[in-house]
């Protein structure tokens, strides 16, 4: 709360031989607005007035054309206009600091509505398939090309997708964080070349970490395709997204936190997994969704080391294996046969656009708040101590 007053002193009376008492302050709280009314109106004239100029321009003045242009050319009269509003009212800083807030603010706006149209595009183009119970419990082991979309389903792709993720987080996971911990913690003569392999390994394409599973572990050492086999190709792909995300997570917590653990005769170990990990929890669980999120979208590895099937396999260690984007894909590849294939396909886009949301909401509530901050549960825990002692 901020309250008007002087400091020292009470309101109302003044110091001894410095005249007469000044007049009392309200002991107020000083609201401070981040968005006014004049903001608004200022964002909406410059819209309003960016959209008229624009139409103008492409309607009647210039033989021009295409959706994308009208909105990027809309785009730039907006923020020119904005400017130009803004700086008939406020101080050159301000006028940059609020054009810098509404450019971060149209680019998540623009980023939401991007996510936003693909769910939505996926979501009715997928309708007539998914809003069958069968597309959800069957798989398509007994749907043949013509058969309508109450026979079929992606319960085997599904299953499939599952089982190659948590194999390739199990493999990933521990690697990438050890990695992430090496190179945020220990560091020394080798920090320079595993920096040099994880920044490449970040470049590298998914199908060059398919041929290397499958020369390597299929043709060489004998492993037959399945889903392990794919998983391993999806792990090589997850691990320097997690390596890095780990990394940045790991270097954001307090140096104070290290020190005050040293300071207590802790070792360095002890002070990772008792101070750094628990206080970088937050952020580790949003890198390793945002692993898992790239790996559960792979075609190009997953195919080559693990094929594709129309019937249900549970076993990753034995026989070909579908997935999501392999079911995708399949079905694509038969769009002549039948148009039901592309509701299906559609429909598996918007399952596996589902699985991603999912595996967000549980990070967000597996990773809690923000570092360093107590969760609901060690809140009561404290105060249950707090009450017993």
């Amino acid at each position: 709360m901020i309250t008007a007053g002087v400091p020292g002193e009470r309101a109302g009376h003044g110091r001894a031989g410095h005249g007469p008492a000044e007049p009392e302050l309200p002991d107020r709280p000083l609201v401070l607005r981040r968005v006014t009314p004049v903001d608004m109106a200022t964002v909406a004239g410059a819209a309003i007035a960016s959209l008229g100029l624009t139409w103008l321009v492409y309607e009647r003045l210039l033989p021009l054309s295409g959706a994308l242009g009208f909105w990027v050319c809309w785009y730039a009269a907006f923020v020119g206009f904005y400017i130009s509003a803004a700086a008939l009212q406020w101080e050159r800083l301000l006028v940059r600091d609020r054009t810098m807030g509404i450019l971060v603010s149209t680019g998540g706006v623009f980023a939401t509505a991007v996510v936003a149209e693909q769910i939505g595009y996926s979501l009715v183009k997928g309708l007539p398939a998914i809003t069958h119970v069968n597309f959800w419990t069957q798989t398509m082991a007994f749907a043949a090309p013509l058969s309508p979309l109450t026979v079929g389903g992606v319960l085997h792709a599904a299953v499939g997708s599952l089982e190659q993720l948590g194999l390739a987080s199990a493999m990933s996971v521990p690697l990438g964080t050890g990695a992430a911990l090496f190179l945020a913690e220990v560091g020394g003569a080798m920090e320079r070349p595993v920096r040099a392999i994880v920044n490449a390994m970040t470049a590298l394409p998914s199908i060059v970490a398919g041929l290397l599973i499958y020369s390597l572990a299929i043709i060489t050492f004998g492993l037959p395709r399945s889903g392990f086999a794919a998983a391993l190709a999806v792990a090589i792909v997850m691990l320097p997204t997690v390596t890095r995300a780990a990394e940045v997570v790991l270097r954001v917590v307090p140096g104070t936190l290290r020190e005050a653990s040293f300071a207590l005769g802790a070792s360095q170990w002890r002070t990772v997994f008792t101070v750094i990990l628990p206080t970088a929890r937050a952020g580790l669980t949003t890198a390793i969704v945002l692993a898992m999120a790239r790996g559960i979208g792979e075609t190009a590895p997953v195919l080559l080391t693990a094929g594709f099937t129309a019937e249900m396999n549970a076993n990753p260690f034995h026989g070909w294996q579908a997935t999501l984007p392999t079911f995708i894909l399949n079905s694509i590849l038969n769009e002549g046969q039948s148009p039901k294939y592309v509701a299906r396909a559609f429909g598996a886009g918007f399952a596996l656009m589902l699985v991603v949301v999912v595996l967000f909401v549980i990070a967000r509530l597996v990773g809690g708040g923000r570092p360093g901050e107590l969760s609901k549960r060690q809140i009561r825990k404290l105060r249950r101590e707090a009450t017993q002692s």
